[in-house]
């Protein structure tokens, strides 16, 4: 800490003392030029005056030499108007006027007095710099053009290096810490090259005369000259102007977009809980971001890190908020702290701060040599705060109304909706042998407790057993109210049903015990029903409606005389269902099976391809629906597992098929869209591919998945294309199918559903397929049409120019056993005798 305070200490005095030095050069060079001037005659004031106006558009007019906006230095030219005036005036007196006249537009676009001093000096010596250097040149017998062209080099280079070591050692940490290369190299040579041009003919027309064809006078050739300068100046100043207001005008478009983006939605597309109670902006005092022209923000260290706030918190709004402005307005660093703006910084109250605690200003600085801010920039400020406040606000108004719609009133616990989508969200996201169970409690005798001591009563009855819910579940069990009486409870994390049966008995322990409601003592008696999952459920509603068929099995019981005057529990013989344990043996036991069926060319009447559909048969409940299977590893969340499995032995399959029959070049499976990136099956499929170079694995990706394609999953889809796999888009034409469907993935082939060939006497059904053949010639994609079931339609088919079909016709999935078969009989022969082998479904 002592070595940080004592390099702040040093950076100040060193400040301090180039301000002084600069200051005072400026300052003896504009006193200097006055006082020689006192002996001149009235022309040589018209062009000293003419003189400091270019010099003050030269100095408005910056010239950035690094990369990185805001963050790299930036310097002006004035002394071009060196070559004009020195003819006429004395070098001394030059230098004098190029410094008043970049301490005139300083002051007048900034008002910082400092800052118009330090420049002017800066400004000044270079003059000074390059007057020695012209001096050095001329003195050595060297042509003045060439003196001319080393003095410009030589100031562009003092300017340079002075801003690149005032940023390193007094612009302060943001200065040292900014990241990148602080030139361009490129940058820097076109300065030198745009200075020596312009320096190198001011000079040769103030010496040699303009080319006209009329003689004029010196000093009219230096104003005209200057004035030349100037044209140039506001011509590059006003492009600058223009070019920094669209960049604004972007800035601000996409900064009001993201602010209004909800961030409390994340990339899987669920809302995360925002507490309402944090609905104010805020942020830790002092926390600085950079201009996130280059995505690079000021390292900080483990001590200054704070955590990541909350998506969706006013904290996590502020942040953003602090970004968007850095990008917006053009600020080297915009931070949050309880003080304003000082000189050389804009800031604007945050909203809403007050309302959690002391005020917060949000404060954009640039460099001083940065150019000042301007009124624009306050407003932008002022405009994005605003957009900010009105998206807090809306966000407090929504997770209000979302509060309310999903609380029950009386109890403030969860209602019926919100503890539907409790239910829904914790069966989706648990593993698979995770247990949860589900509680139906019903208070009885609540009508009667109504009816005898008022509603007020019963209200005061149902807010205390909710209270006693809530504390005796554990933290991440959910306890909600569905009805007048009825109260449901979620248990999660459990191990066994024992478990969750414990839980329910000290549920009924402490709900039984008295409550004294005003002067009476009320002893409530509760019926529940437990239904336990032991698995991930696939229809989580039915879990419900066995714990409520538990509750009323007891209330049913108790009006045939059973126990009436105690709590009782029932629990389900609720398990989670039979196919959902069918389904995963099979996958974790790699007993899936495949069948096979052959995708045929319509112009060569051949074999080339074989789509890998999955097939199942439990001993005790026979053939597994194919549709099912599916759904159901995609609930127990194996779909990807069963997609490795069902990849692997498709390939293998495929080479065997080869062995036989090498025209058999292809080998399709399905799969969805997601499922191709790399975290997924997506290295493991491309390393599959590898292994078996003489077939081409062709990916099926069924059209309701692609309505959730992403720009990494159209990127992996390019990748897996260059590696020589092949994308399918399935099933298109069947129902919710969409042109959009067509662009929205790269990929090679189309498969058209059965529902747009079962009539091809239909000439509406002809143009359709017509049409999708050309824009698959136009795209560069081959078309598949599915369900050719005979001889007909594979006629229509060919007559229409499609080249590929699958279908009955062709023959029904088999076996790999029997696919074999064929290949040995027929070959690729794409219709063979239907006596030939056994055709099953």
């Amino acid at each position: 800490m002592s070595d940080f305070v004592g390099g702040n200490r040093n950076s100040r005095g060193v400040k301090r003392l180039a301000f002084l030095a600069f200051a005072g050069i400026g300052l003896a060079l504009i006193a200097t030029s006055f006082v020689l001037l006192l002996d001149d005659p009235s022309d040589s004031w018209l062009i000293a005056g003419v003189g400091v106006v270019c010099a003050a558009a030269l100095e408005l007019t910056w010239v950035r030499v690094g990369a990185v906006a805001h963050r790299s230095p930036m310097i002006s030219l004035p002394v071009l108007a060196l070559p004009a005036l020195a003819p006429t005036l004395s070098l001394p007196v030059s230098a004098g006027l190029i410094a008043l006249g970049v301490l005139l537009a300083i002051l007048i676009e900034s008002g910082r007095a400092s800052v118009a001093l330090y420049s002017a000096g800066l400004q000044g010596a270079g003059a000074l710099a390059a007057i020695g250097l012209f001096t050095w040149f001329g003195a050595g017998g060297l042509p003045i053009l060439v003196g001319v062209a080393a003095a410009s080099v030589g100031y562009v280079f003092f300017i340079i290096a002075t801003e690149v070591l005032r940023r390193r050692f007094v612009a302060g940490p943001l200065g040292r810490r900014s990241g990148g290369r602080p030139l361009s190299p490129f940058r820097v040579l076109l300065v030198l090259v745009g200075t020596v041009l312009v320096t190198v003919t001011a000079a040769h027309w103030s010496v040699v005369g303009l080319p006209f064809l009329v003689e004029v006078t010196n000093t009219l050739d230096a104003v005209i000259v200057l004035f030349a300068l100037m044209i140039v100046a506001s011509v590059v100043k006003v492009s600058t102007v223009m070019a920094v207001m669209r960049h604004r005008l972007a800035g601000m478009v996409a900064a009001t977009s993201a602010l209004a983006a909800d961030p409390a939605t994340g990339p899987s597309g669920r809302v995360t809980p925002t507490s309402p109670a944090t609905t104010g902006i805020g942020a830790t005092s002092g926390t600085a971001i950079t201009s996130a022209a280059d995505n690079t923000y000021p390292a900080a260290s483990a001590a200054d890190a704070t955590p990541e706030p909350e998506p969706g918190s006013p904290a996590a709004v502020t942040d953003l908020l602090r970004r968007v402005v850095a990008d917006a307005i053009g600020a080297e660093s915009v931070i949050v702290r309880s003080e304003p703006a000082q000189p050389g910084e804009i800031s604007m109250l945050l909203p809403l701060a007050g309302a959690i605690g002391p005020d917060q200003y949000i404060v954009a600085r640039r460099d001083a040599m940065d150019g000042a801010f301007t009124g624009n920039d306050r407003r932008a400020l002022q405009a994005l705060a605003t957009t900010a406040e009105m998206v807090v606000r809306a966000r407090r108004n929504i997770a209000g109304l979302t509060l309310r719609a999903n609380t029950d009133p009386l109890t403030s616990l969860p209602n019926y909706g919100a503890f539907q989508e409790a239910l829904a969200n914790i069966n989706d996201h648990r593993d698979y042998s995770e247990a949860l169970a589900v509680l139906f409690i019903d208070l009885d005798e609540f009508k009667r407790l109504n009816d005898r001591f008022g509603h007020q009563t019963g209200d005061e009855v149902l807010r205390e057993l909710g209270r006693r819910l809530s504390a005796v579940v554990r933290p991440n069990d959910v306890v909600a109210r569905v009805g007048g009486d009825e109260f449901v409870i979620i248990l999660t994390h459990l191990a066994s049903l024992a478990e969750a049966k414990s839980i329910a008995e000290r549920i009924l322990v402490v709900s039984g015990e008295p409550m004294l409601i005003g002067q009476t003592t009320h002893s409530p008696i509760i019926s529940v029903g437990l239904a336990y999952s032991a698995h991930r459920e696939t229809d989580v509603n039915q879990l419900v409606q066995d714990a409520d068929r538990s509750m009323l099995a007891i209330k049913k019981s108790r009006r045939r005389g059973g126990p009436s005057k105690e709590s009782s529990l029932n629990i389900s013989s609720h398990r989670s269902s039979q196919m959902n344990d069918i389904i995963a043996h099979a996958i974790d036991e790699d007993l899936l099976e495949l069948a096979f069926q052959p995708i045929v060319s319509l112009v060569t009447g051949q074999i080339w391809a074989f789509e890998a559909l999955v097939r199942y048969t439990d001993p005790d409940l026979g053939p597994l629906s194919p549709p099912s299977i599916v759904e159901k590893a995609k609930g127990l969340g194996r779909l990807d597992a069963m997609t490795r499995q069902v990849a692997v032995k498709a390939m293998a399959a495929a080479a065997d098929f080869r062995l036989i029959e090498p025209r058999v070049v292809c080998m399709t499976i399905n799969v969805e869209a997601g499922q191709i990136l790399p975290e997924r099956v997506g290295n493991y499929i491309e390393e599959l591919a590898d292994r078996y170079p003489g077939i081409s694995l062709c990916l099926e990706l069924n059209e309701r998945s692609m309505t959730k394609v992403t720009p990494a999953i159209r990127a992996q889809a390019d990748r897996l294309r260059d590696l020589g796999m092949m994308i399918a888009l399935d099933d298109y034409g069947s129902q919710d199918s969409s042109v959009d469907a067509l662009v929205r993935m790269p990929m090679d082939i189309l498969k058209i559903d059965r529902s747009l060939v079962d009539d091809l006497d239909d000439i509406r059904q002809r143009e359709v397929l017509t049409a999708l053949q050309g824009f698959g010639d136009n795209l560069e994609y081959s078309m598949i049409v599915e369900g050719v079931e005979n001889d007909a339609m594979a006629n229509h088919l060919s007559a229409l120019g499609i080249r590929s079909a699958q279908g009955f016709h062709y023959g029904v999935p088999e076996s790999f056993e029997k696919t074999l078969s064929r290949l040995e009989l027929y070959g690729a022969r794409a219709v063979v005798p239907r006596l030939g082998i056994t055709l099953v479904s």
